[in-house]
């Protein structure tokens, strides 16, 4: 399973061979929107700490990974504690008497072969209940399209979710679909072979038996040309949605990642624009928060060091789910 990580270190050594053209000004061509206040709710400290109530809602909630994501990790054989993707936050929602049920899906294989195994675990492991889902697109083609008969969901809420798909996506998948390509360096522009070619990427992945299936599906072209008019929402189904919004730092992995999007798309988490992330009913935009702050993966290096500078932690990633079991339980789901 901890091979699934290895295309997105394949990219990283791609993009910081690249890296000139990233922070050059032809990236700029578009203005970024970094006013969330155009962009939604502006969530900016209502998470920070865990309150000591929440209401619990009536049906058991489904959490399930994203892209490249897991339930359990081994990465020390299995006779030994293995790391878990939703970190201390299905134990917090379980001790505030919400049942929880927790999937695995394929790390990266298309939202096809995802939403089918998704759909199996959901059926396997809710005995028949009515169930709300917190995940993303894989869920939305499984409530669309595939239509299991012995799962019935009340609601499905995404959470910086690439509806629209994502311009880093796009990006990525122009340089390493490249033979050539054009980089900056030291004031010139010098033409250099790209570091691979698609299929040859997807050949060495496919050898090492990682599935490619996902990564052009998040494509701006693909959600909008042909995943978004396919999936049409399910009747009787609510929809909800949060996006996430966040300047990083200069030590952040998402510094590239984030002006790409930003150029093209405005607003985002790294990954991800506000933007795309809008999928029925919008609860919000939260502000500070990267892509690993939602699943409580940040490294807790940096909100010490965050503190240090002087600055309020703004965002609890357990406060953040609590509180959607809560907004749930409002809605009587």
């Amino acid at each position: 399973m901890a091979r699934g990580v290895l295309p997105c270190l394949r990219c990283v050594y791609i993009l910081r061979r690249h890296r000139a053209r990233f922070y050059s000004d032809d990236i700029s061509g578009k203005p970024e929107d970094t006013d969330v206040r155009n962009l939604g709710r502006a969530i900016v400290d209502d998470f920070a700490t865990i309150r000591s109530k929440y209401q619990t809602p009536k049906n058991p909630i489904v959490l399930a990974h994203g892209l490249l994501g897991f339930d359990e990790l081994h990465l020390a054989g299995a006779s030994l504690p293995g790391i878990h993707y939703w970190r201390g936050i299905a134990e917090a929602m379980t001790k505030n008497g919400i049942e929880v049920i927790t999937t695995s899906v394929p790390a990266s294989s298309s939202i096809e072969e995802r939403a089918a195994k998704l759909g199996a675990d959901i059926e396997a492991k809710a005995g028949g209940k009515s169930v709300n889902i917190i995940a993303g697109l894989d869920s939305r083609h499984m409530l669309s399209t595939l239509k299991p008969p012995n799962v019935d969901v009340m609601s499905l809420t995404t959470i910086a979710s690439p509806h629209r798909g994502s311009a880093f996506a796009d990006y990525v998948f122009e340089q390493i679909g490249r033979k050539t390509s054009t980089i900056s360096c030291k004031g010139r522009l010098l033409t250099m072979p790209a570091a691979a070619n698609l299929p040859t990427i997807y050949s060495a992945l496919g050898k090492l038996n990682i599935h490619t299936g996902a990564f052009q599906q998040l494509t701006r072209r693909y959600m909008s040309e042909e995943f978004n008019p396919s999936t049409p929402d399910r009747e009787g189904v609510r929809y909800f949605s949060y996006g996430a919004f966040v300047e990083p730092a200069l030590w952040s992995a998402f510094r590239v990642s984030h002006r790409i999007v930003a150029a093209e798309e405005g607003a985002n988490d790294g990954l991800v624009s506000v933007a795309s992330s809008k999928w029925g009913v919008y609860q919000g935009t939260l502000v500070n928060v990267s892509h690993l702050d939602l699943i409580n993966w940040t490294n807790r290096i940096r909100w010490l060091v965050w503190e240090m500078t002087g600055n309020k932690r703004n965002f609890n990633a357990i406060a953040f789910y609590l509180n959607i079991g809560d907004m749930l339980a409002k809605e009587g789901l």
